[in-house]
């Protein structure tokens, strides 16, 4: 089982990009769906996270900014970002947590600079 994440690339400050994450149907909804970011040198951290219920929360740095959604049809995981700073610049990770297990995605790679 693999989560394939897409979207990330170079935005200037301010810009906006949308992350993607598709996931097999069978775990797609099945526990808490988030988003994680690694900037360089530092620890992995929650950005969004969509419970099962459909409740989403967000971290502080990106309350506002951020939303997270998910398409239960297409079985993906969006993050839509705007107003972005450079301070979000990182490795984003997507991942699945249900009552077994949590997958994690291959990161892709944000860079917000000017």
């Amino acid at each position: 089982v693999q989560l394939q994440a897409s979207g990330g690339g170079s935005v200037q400050p301010g810009g906006s990009l949308r992350l993607s994450c598709a996931a097999p149907g069978s775990i797609f909804g099945s526990g808490v769906m988030g988003w994680y970011r690694q900037p360089p040198g530092k620890p992995r951290v929650l950005v969004a996270l969509i419970t099962s219920d459909g409740i989403p929360d967000y971290g502080d740095p990106v309350k506002g900014r951020f939303t997270i959604s998910e398409d239960n049809v297409r079985n993906t995981l969006y993050l839509q970002m705007n107003s972005l700073k450079p301070e979000d610049t990182a490795v984003y990770y997507c991942s699945i947590r249900n009552a077994f297990r949590t997958w994690w995605g291959r990161g892709t790679l944000v860079t917000v600079s000017s």
